[in-house]
């Protein structure tokens, strides 16, 4: 009858050692950031995306698609705050392809209804490009990627007015900071890379796309960048964008629940004054209702 108990023993001991030998493989989580967009009254910090849009023009964009965002997104209100005129000259510096009335394909320059065109034909084209996997859309990057926090800082972060939803740019300011020397004892292939936050095995197929001084920042008016010229930097400026890119719209939505949440909170007080005049004409006896209520029941 005691073999029963040993071996239960045993299992939890092998499932435990199972689990230690796995989380010891896995990435670290990536450290959180401040974001200026982060929480309830968070919105996104203009001149940031402004940098962010130049990394992802200068840099992200040899490799990475954006299918979703259309030029005109730029100059709507809670974005980059580009002009309309600053909108119409981008998109015409690229070129659209287009049916004719022949049926032929043809480029023209592009337009502000335009979205921004990719840097390959088809995604088999990408993928032949990169080593046979085509690098994943920005589009949505920033709300697709996150990591488990566990508990209790899962807890805290669904809050609701200090929840935190920001994992996913947590990550991407991670991965472009992950990169570096494999410590002792870890092999990597030739042909892929040592990031210290890639969760699959901490090797990744994508190479350092961005160093110092990769990007030149506007200056200010002493000539000096308005912002350091850093792959820390330029990692938080792309981050911020595709957060944007992700959620156009994120500070609309947020002023539509603080509304509504206003509103409820109204409608709560109102309703309980009613129901006080409702019932006040009872007496306010036990349960709100009369003794001689309380017999006809």
């Amino acid at each position: 009858m005691m073999r029963y108990p040993s071996t239960l023993a045993a299992g939890l001991i092998a499932i435990l050692g199972i689990g230690q030998a796995s989380a010891e493989e896995h990435a670290p989580n990536p450290p959180r950031q401040k974001w200026s967009f982060a929480g309830v009254f968070g919105k996104f910090d203009e001149a940031q995306l402004q940098r962010g849009f130049q990394v992802y023009k200068e840099v992200c964009s040899n490799c990475h698609s954006m299918k979703l965002v259309r030029f005109r997104n730029l100059a709507e209100e809670g974005g980059p705050g580009f002009s309309a005129a600053q909108v119409k000259a981008l998109a015409e510096t690229y070129q659209v392809k287009e049916e004719n009335d022949k049926g032929e394909v043809v480029d023209r320059p592009g337009r502000a209804a335009d979205g921004f065109p990719p840097m390959y034909p088809n995604e088999k084209a990408a993928a032949a490009a990169h080593g046979g996997k085509a690098p994943p859309d920005f589009s949505v990057l920033a709300k697709a990627r996150t990591y488990e926090r566990g508990f209790p800082a899962f807890v805290f972060d669904a809050l609701p007015l200090t929840g935190y939803s920001e994992q996913g740019v947590d990550y991407i300011h991670a991965l472009l900071n992950g990169y570096g020397d494999a410590p002792e004892g870890k092999e990597v292939p030739d042909g892929v890379y040592y990031n210290k936050y890639y969760p699959q095995g901490q090797v990744i197929a994508m190479p350092p796309p961005i160093s110092d001084g990769a990007v030149t920042y506007p200056k200010n008016d002493k000539g000096e960048p308005v912002v350091p010229e850093t792959t820390d930097q330029y990692a938080k400026d792309v981050a911020a964008f595709m957060a944007w890119a992700a959620e156009p719209h994120m500070m609309a939505r947020k002023a539509l629940g603080f509304q509504v949440i206003l509103f409820l909170i109204l409608l709560s007080g109102l309703l309980y004054y009613v129901k006080k005049q409702i019932w006040k004409p009872l007496g306010g006896e036990v349960h709100g209702l009369q003794p001689e209520l309380h017999k006809t029941f």
